[in-house]
Protein backbone atom coordinates (compact mmCIF):
# COMPACT_ATOMS: atom_id res chain seq x y z
CA UNK A 1 0.00 0.00 0.00
CA UNK A 2 0.98 3.56 -0.42
CA UNK A 3 0.56 6.37 2.58
CA UNK A 4 1.34 9.96 3.56
CA UNK A 5 3.56 10.16 6.52
CA UNK A 6 3.19 13.60 8.60
CA UNK A 7 5.62 14.31 11.41
CA UNK A 8 8.74 12.00 11.80
CA UNK A 9 10.28 12.38 14.89
CA UNK A 10 10.98 9.62 17.46
CA UNK A 11 7.99 7.52 16.78
CA UNK A 12 7.02 8.94 13.36
CA UNK A 13 10.12 8.00 11.85
CA UNK A 14 10.94 4.77 12.71
CA UNK A 15 7.28 3.97 11.93
CA UNK A 16 7.70 5.38 8.19
CA UNK A 17 10.94 3.10 8.25
CA UNK A 18 9.12 0.24 9.47
CA UNK A 19 6.58 0.26 6.51
CA UNK A 20 9.11 1.28 3.81
CA UNK A 21 11.00 -2.37 5.41
CA UNK A 22 7.31 -4.09 4.50
CA UNK A 23 7.48 -2.86 1.40
CA UNK A 24 4.85 -0.15 1.50
CA UNK A 25 5.70 3.16 -0.34
CA UNK A 26 5.66 6.24 2.31
CA UNK A 27 5.72 10.03 1.04
CA UNK A 28 7.34 11.68 3.71
CA UNK A 29 6.85 15.05 5.23
CA UNK A 30 8.09 17.17 8.59
CA UNK A 31 8.39 20.86 9.08
CA UNK A 32 11.76 19.64 9.61
CA UNK A 33 13.26 19.15 6.19
CA UNK A 34 16.36 17.52 7.53
CA UNK A 35 13.96 14.47 8.96
CA UNK A 36 12.23 14.54 5.61
CA UNK A 37 15.48 14.12 3.54
CA UNK A 38 16.32 11.02 6.58
CA UNK A 39 13.27 9.31 5.30
CA UNK A 40 14.07 9.85 1.51
CA UNK A 41 17.88 8.33 2.17
CA UNK A 42 15.72 4.94 3.32
CA UNK A 43 13.42 5.45 0.80
CA UNK A 44 10.56 7.35 1.10
CA UNK A 45 9.40 10.19 -1.01
CA UNK A 46 9.35 13.06 0.64
CA UNK A 47 7.34 16.36 0.56
CA UNK A 48 8.12 19.71 1.22
CA UNK A 49 4.71 21.04 1.69
CA UNK A 50 1.54 19.12 2.72
CA UNK A 51 0.11 19.83 -1.29
CA UNK A 52 2.94 18.13 -2.30
CA UNK A 53 2.48 15.64 -0.17
CA UNK A 54 -1.44 14.91 -1.08
CA UNK A 55 -0.15 15.58 -4.51
CA UNK A 56 1.90 12.31 -4.61
CA UNK A 57 -0.40 9.75 -3.35
CA UNK A 58 -3.27 8.50 -4.97
CA UNK A 59 -7.14 8.66 -4.23
CA UNK A 60 -8.53 6.62 -1.28
CA UNK A 61 -5.47 8.11 0.02
CA UNK A 62 -4.40 7.16 3.90
CA UNK A 63 -2.37 10.04 5.64
CA UNK A 64 -1.16 9.64 8.77
CA UNK A 65 -0.18 12.02 11.51
CA UNK A 66 2.28 11.31 14.13
CA UNK A 67 2.12 14.28 16.30
CA UNK A 68 2.04 15.88 19.48
CA UNK A 69 -1.74 16.38 20.68
CA UNK A 70 -3.33 19.38 20.86
CA UNK A 71 -2.79 22.21 18.63
CA UNK A 72 -0.29 20.59 16.42
CA UNK A 73 -2.54 17.94 15.62
CA UNK A 74 -5.07 20.65 15.26
CA UNK A 75 -3.66 22.75 12.70
CA UNK A 76 -2.55 20.36 10.60
CA UNK A 77 -5.73 18.40 10.43
CA UNK A 78 -7.01 22.25 9.54
CA UNK A 79 -4.61 22.72 6.84
CA UNK A 80 -4.71 19.00 5.49
CA UNK A 81 -8.81 18.74 5.20
CA UNK A 82 -9.35 20.98 2.35
CA UNK A 83 -6.45 19.18 0.45
CA UNK A 84 -8.56 15.90 0.47
CA UNK A 85 -11.42 14.50 -1.08
CA UNK A 86 -14.63 12.00 0.20
CA UNK A 87 -12.84 8.64 0.92
CA UNK A 88 -9.47 10.11 2.06
CA UNK A 89 -8.39 8.98 5.35
CA UNK A 90 -6.64 10.33 8.16
CA UNK A 91 -5.11 8.29 10.86
CA UNK A 92 -4.20 9.90 13.99
CA UNK A 93 -1.31 8.37 15.88
CA UNK A 94 -0.92 10.46 18.19
CA UNK A 95 -1.88 11.07 22.19
CA UNK A 96 -4.73 12.72 21.31
CA UNK A 97 -7.87 13.12 23.54
CA UNK A 98 -10.92 11.11 22.73
CA UNK A 99 -13.12 13.91 23.28
CA UNK A 100 -11.27 16.00 20.20
CA UNK A 101 -11.15 12.99 18.39
CA UNK A 102 -14.64 12.87 18.29
CA UNK A 103 -15.11 16.53 17.50
CA UNK A 104 -12.64 16.12 15.02
CA UNK A 105 -14.17 13.08 13.09
CA UNK A 106 -17.82 14.92 12.83
CA UNK A 107 -16.23 17.90 11.45
CA UNK A 108 -14.19 15.76 8.68
CA UNK A 109 -17.44 13.29 8.04
CA UNK A 110 -18.82 16.37 6.35
CA UNK A 111 -16.61 16.98 3.82
CA UNK A 112 -16.93 12.80 2.98
CA UNK A 113 -13.53 12.69 4.85
CA UNK A 114 -13.27 9.06 7.70
CA UNK A 115 -11.40 8.86 10.84
CA UNK A 116 -9.37 6.59 11.94
CA UNK A 117 -8.03 7.19 15.60
CA UNK A 118 -4.92 4.45 16.60
CA UNK A 119 -3.69 4.61 20.06
CA UNK A 120 -0.41 3.70 19.63
CA UNK A 121 2.31 2.17 22.16
CA UNK A 122 6.27 1.29 21.38
CA UNK A 123 7.58 3.94 22.11
CA UNK A 124 11.29 4.02 20.67
CA UNK A 125 11.24 0.54 20.57
CA UNK A 126 8.43 0.09 18.11
CA UNK A 127 10.96 -0.22 15.16
CA UNK A 128 12.46 -3.09 16.49
CA UNK A 129 9.54 -4.64 18.19
CA UNK A 130 6.75 -3.92 16.44
CA UNK A 131 4.31 -1.22 17.73
CA UNK A 132 0.85 -2.22 19.23
CA UNK A 133 -2.33 -0.03 17.72
CA UNK A 134 -5.48 0.32 19.76
CA UNK A 135 -7.50 1.19 16.27
CA UNK A 136 -10.79 3.57 16.29
CA UNK A 137 -13.26 3.64 12.95
CA UNK A 138 -15.29 2.16 10.74
CA UNK A 139 -15.05 -1.39 10.30
CA UNK A 140 -14.63 -1.56 6.48
CA UNK A 141 -11.84 1.16 6.50
CA UNK A 142 -9.97 -0.56 8.98
CA UNK A 143 -10.15 -3.34 6.77
CA UNK A 144 -8.99 -1.73 3.77
CA UNK A 145 -6.07 -0.12 5.54
CA UNK A 146 -5.11 -3.35 7.85
CA UNK A 147 -2.00 -4.29 5.69
CA UNK A 148 -0.53 -1.14 7.44
CA UNK A 149 -1.46 -2.23 10.76
CA UNK A 150 0.19 -5.41 9.89
CA UNK A 151 3.17 -4.16 9.20
CA UNK A 152 3.54 -1.92 12.00
CA UNK A 153 2.77 -4.46 14.53
CA UNK A 154 4.37 -7.22 16.21
CA UNK A 155 3.50 -9.51 13.53
CA UNK A 156 0.73 -10.18 11.50
CA UNK A 157 -1.64 -11.72 13.36
CA UNK A 158 -1.15 -10.32 17.20
CA UNK A 159 0.00 -6.59 18.49
CA UNK A 160 -3.52 -4.92 16.92
CA UNK A 161 -7.02 -4.66 17.22
CA UNK A 162 -10.63 -3.05 15.74
CA UNK A 163 -10.78 -1.91 19.44
CA UNK A 164 -14.87 -0.13 18.22
CA UNK A 165 -15.57 3.09 16.41
CA UNK A 166 -14.33 6.37 16.10
CA UNK A 167 -12.52 7.73 19.42
CA UNK A 168 -12.21 4.06 21.10
CA UNK A 169 -8.45 4.27 19.98
CA UNK A 170 -7.50 7.29 21.53
CA UNK A 171 -10.11 5.96 24.69
CA UNK A 172 -8.09 2.45 24.78
CA UNK A 173 -4.97 4.17 24.66
CA UNK A 174 -5.77 6.56 27.27
CA UNK A 175 -6.60 3.95 30.12
CA UNK A 176 -3.35 2.21 28.61
CA UNK A 177 -1.58 4.31 29.85
CA UNK A 178 -3.14 5.20 33.10
CA UNK A 179 -2.51 1.25 33.92
CA UNK A 180 1.32 1.94 33.09
CA UNK A 181 1.29 4.24 35.22
CA UNK A 182 0.30 2.25 38.09
CA UNK A 183 2.41 -0.49 36.91
CA UNK A 184 5.68 1.94 37.13
CA UNK A 185 4.92 3.14 40.29
CA UNK A 186 4.47 0.05 41.89
CA UNK A 187 8.05 -0.97 40.70
CA UNK A 188 9.39 2.00 41.93
CA UNK A 189 7.91 1.46 45.68
CA UNK A 190 8.91 -1.93 45.34
CA UNK A 191 12.68 -1.46 44.36
CA UNK A 192 12.89 2.08 46.64
CA UNK A 193 11.76 -0.53 49.52
CA UNK A 194 14.43 -2.96 49.18
CA UNK A 195 17.39 0.10 48.16
CA UNK A 196 16.41 1.53 51.94
CA UNK A 197 16.97 -2.09 53.48
CA UNK A 198 21.21 -1.47 53.92
CA UNK A 199 21.94 -3.68 55.81
CA UNK A 200 21.12 -6.56 53.64
CA UNK A 201 23.08 -4.80 50.86
CA UNK A 202 21.04 -5.82 47.94
CA UNK A 203 21.49 -6.21 44.28
CA UNK A 204 18.41 -4.24 43.02
CA UNK A 205 20.12 -5.32 39.15
CA UNK A 206 20.45 -8.85 40.10
CA UNK A 207 17.31 -9.13 41.83
CA UNK A 208 15.21 -7.36 38.95
CA UNK A 209 17.09 -9.91 36.33
CA UNK A 210 15.93 -13.11 38.59
CA UNK A 211 12.18 -11.52 38.41
CA UNK A 212 12.35 -11.65 34.94
CA UNK A 213 11.97 -15.37 34.28
CA UNK A 214 8.82 -17.00 35.97
CA UNK A 215 7.59 -14.82 38.58
CA UNK A 216 4.22 -13.41 38.21
CA UNK A 217 5.36 -9.53 37.65
CA UNK A 218 7.48 -10.45 34.76
CA UNK A 219 7.07 -7.68 31.85
CA UNK A 220 8.76 -5.35 29.81
CA UNK A 221 8.31 -2.54 31.81
CA UNK A 222 10.49 -4.64 34.22
CA UNK A 223 13.37 -5.49 31.85
CA UNK A 224 13.45 -1.75 31.60
CA UNK A 225 13.99 -1.62 35.30
CA UNK A 226 16.97 -3.84 34.65
CA UNK A 227 18.22 -2.20 32.02
CA UNK A 228 18.12 1.40 33.92
CA UNK A 229 19.62 -0.19 37.08
CA UNK A 230 22.34 -2.22 35.34
CA UNK A 231 23.28 1.46 33.50
CA UNK A 232 23.29 3.05 36.90
CA UNK A 233 22.41 0.80 40.23
CA UNK A 234 22.04 3.85 42.34
CA UNK A 235 20.52 6.03 39.59
CA UNK A 236 22.39 9.09 40.85
CA UNK A 237 22.35 10.60 37.36
CA UNK A 238 18.82 11.22 37.65
CA UNK A 239 16.90 14.08 39.20
CA UNK A 240 13.80 12.49 41.11
CA UNK A 241 11.50 14.47 38.56
CA UNK A 242 8.81 13.08 36.82
CA UNK A 243 6.98 14.10 34.05
CA UNK A 244 3.62 12.74 33.06
CA UNK A 245 1.89 13.07 29.13
CA UNK A 246 -1.60 14.00 30.02
CA UNK A 247 -3.23 10.75 29.26
CA UNK A 248 -2.90 9.48 32.73
CA UNK A 249 -5.01 12.50 33.89
CA UNK A 250 -7.44 12.01 31.40
CA UNK A 251 -7.98 8.57 32.50
CA UNK A 252 -8.52 9.84 36.14
CA UNK A 253 -11.06 12.42 35.27
CA UNK A 254 -12.33 9.74 33.16
CA UNK A 255 -13.32 7.53 36.11
CA UNK A 256 -14.57 10.64 38.08
CA UNK A 257 -17.30 11.27 35.48
CA UNK A 258 -18.01 7.60 35.03
CA UNK A 259 -17.63 7.36 39.21
CA UNK A 260 -15.97 4.10 38.45
CA UNK A 261 -12.83 3.83 41.28
CA UNK A 262 -9.72 3.75 39.79
CA UNK A 263 -7.39 4.69 43.33
CA UNK A 264 -4.17 2.97 42.01
CA UNK A 265 -3.71 4.98 38.92
CA UNK A 266 -5.46 8.26 40.29
CA UNK A 267 -2.65 7.60 42.94
CA UNK A 268 0.22 7.00 40.91
CA UNK A 269 -0.26 10.47 38.82
CA UNK A 270 -0.33 12.46 41.94
CA UNK A 271 2.80 10.81 42.97
CA UNK A 272 4.30 11.81 39.65
CA UNK A 273 3.14 15.26 40.48
CA UNK A 274 4.60 15.20 44.28
CA UNK A 275 7.92 14.41 42.55
CA UNK A 276 8.12 18.02 40.83
CA UNK A 277 7.93 19.67 44.19
CA UNK A 278 10.98 20.61 46.45
CA UNK A 279 9.84 21.27 50.38
CA UNK A 280 6.01 21.18 48.68
CA UNK A 281 3.71 23.23 51.30
CA UNK A 282 1.51 20.58 52.42
CA UNK A 283 4.33 18.53 54.17
CA UNK A 284 5.40 21.61 55.81
CA UNK A 285 1.61 22.91 57.07
CA UNK A 286 1.63 18.67 58.12
CA UNK A 287 4.67 19.55 60.22
CA UNK A 288 3.24 23.22 61.58
CA UNK A 289 0.36 21.35 62.74
CA UNK A 290 1.88 18.60 64.62
CA UNK A 291 3.56 21.60 66.23
CA UNK A 292 0.75 23.24 66.61
CA UNK A 293 -1.62 20.31 68.90
CA UNK A 294 1.54 18.62 70.18
CA UNK A 295 3.93 20.51 70.23
CA UNK A 296 6.36 18.39 68.21
CA UNK A 297 9.70 19.64 67.37
CA UNK A 298 10.10 20.57 63.43
CA UNK A 299 12.96 21.52 61.39
CA UNK A 300 13.18 25.36 60.37
CA UNK A 301 14.60 26.56 57.31
CA UNK A 302 18.25 26.82 57.86
CA UNK A 303 18.26 23.73 60.06
CA UNK A 304 21.73 21.96 59.72
CA UNK A 305 23.11 24.77 57.19
CA UNK A 306 26.33 26.03 57.17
Amino acid sequence: MELGMIGLGRMGGNMAQRLLVSGHRVVAYDTNQDAVAGSRSLGADGASTLEELTAQLTPPRPIWLMLPQGQPTEDTMDALAPLLQPADVILDGGNANYKDTLRRAEKLAGMGIDLVDVGTSGGIWGLSEGYTLMVGGKDEVFQRLEPIFQSLAPGPDRGYSHVGPVGAGHFVKMVHNGVEYALMEAYAEGFELMAAKEEFNLDLPRIANTWRHGSVVRSWLLDLVVSALEDDPSLSDLQAYVEDSGEGRWTVQESVDLAVPAPVITLSLLQRFRSRQAQPFGAKLLAALRNQFGGHPVRRSGDGDD
